[in-house]
């Protein structure tokens, strides 16, 4: 199991994982396709800093993706807010 996590591969199932529910919210929940990804967006920006981190790259590629993250957690409850 550890070279799954010293390979990044971990982080690459979940992705696939939030891929499948992707397509579950959109085809069976109904929810608009930007609904689903504004939700979606920042954990999955948050597993590729993980990845980068993993993987041992470089910490810019672990920063940017993490930084990225908190505009479109707050861009999203924006949209929520609005709706309501």
């Amino acid at each position: 199991m550890a070279w799954m996590f010293a390979s990044g591969h971990a982080v690459d199932i979940v992705l696939a994982v939030i891929l499948v529910e992707l397509g579950w919210l959109v085809g069976r929940a109904k929810w608009t396709l930007a609904d689903a990804v504004m939700r979606l967006a920042p954990g999955v920006l948050m597993l590729i800093a993980l990845r980068a981190a993993l993987t041992g790259l470089d910490w810019r590629w672990i920063a940017l993706p993490l930084i990225v993250s908190f505009p479109v957690h707050l861009a999203d409850l924006a949209r929520r807010t609005r709706a309501k």
